[in-house]
């Protein structure tokens, strides 16, 4: 009988210590507490032994996580209303703090990123937070980085993710585009008209240099209206040749205007 006591005694402690091995994985670290006081630094990686039921480990992962925060109710600077969420990228750094500065640093995060959401979104106007988001996500960065210091988290990086727009902001948005588009063609418009009546003017005094060259592009454009097979012809007239005919028409004109009958010779004389 003391053999097969002393053969159950030997299996239950080699029970007891096959129990008492763990293993962490090389991103992992546990966090030992022996009596209900934490040891001075965190196990891991590999094969560390824990001696149920005096101590007690906590697995803490170091790898990179991403927290969605929900979407906000945020009312702009300027008084509008939108619905703004992001994301948050962290990771642990000090496990034990982690443990033991918060009960869920995890839980913790969320509630003080969606405040710090609200708070910061609501100090800038819509315009800088659609045009200058990457300036937004480093302010929450830092914000929530320093609180979440003294738990042994690090905020990496913050991300605003997604903007809802009142659908009619977005019409007046859509608008507003529009109208600039508009201006920004009539404008191009313009230029390319001042450019062609630019080259227009260089080509009239031109062909004022030669007046047989006008005569040559006149022919010219005959040969290009013959081409198309076309049933109606148009003679150019020149230009000169109406200014001649009414300079003629004004002068019978004034002519006409301007006549009186002579004058009775026969009159008597004056004594």
């Amino acid at each position: 009988m003391p053999g097969i006591a002393g053969i159950v005694v030997i299996i239950i402690v080699v029970l007891y210590i096959i129990n008492s091995i763990k293993i962490l994985a090389e991103y992992e670290r546990g966090v030992i507490f022996r009596l209900g006081r934490l040891l001075g630094s965190p196990k891991g990686p590999g094969v560390i032994l824990v001696f149920a039921p005096i101590d007690r480990i906590v697995r803490v992962s170091l790898r990179q996580e991403a927290l969605e925060v929900p979407p906000q109710d945020i009312i702009t600077r300027d008084n509008v209303t939108l619905k703004v969420n992001a994301v948050i990228f962290l990771r642990v750094i000090d496990p034990n703090k982690a443990v033991v500065a918060v009960s869920n640093y995890m839980y913790q995060t969320s509630q003080f990123a969606q405040t710090t959401l609200r708070s910061v979104l609501g100090e800038v106007d819509l315009d800088e937070l659609l045009a200058h988001r990457e300036k937004i996500n480093l302010r929450l960065q830092s914000i929530l980085d320093q609180h979440t210091d003294p738990w042994g988290v690090k905020v990496t990086n913050v991300e605003v993710k997604q903007v809802d727009l009142p659908e009619t902001m977005t019409r007046a948005m859509a608008k507003q585009a529009e109208a600039e588009r508009e201006k920004r063609s009539k404008i191009i418009h313009a230029e390319g008209e001042f450019a062609a009546a630019q080259r227009l003017t260089e080509a009239a005094h031109l062909l004022a240099t030669e007046p047989t060259s006008i005569q040559l592009r006149y022919l010219q454009t005959l040969t290009e209206i013959g081409v198309e097979k076309n049933t109606t012809i148009i003679f150019p007239v020149p230009v000169d040749l109406l200014a001649g005919l009414q300079n003629l028409v004004k002068v019978d004109t004034a002519k006409i205007g301007g006549f009186q009958p002579p004058a009775d010779k026969s009159g008597s004389a004056e004594v």
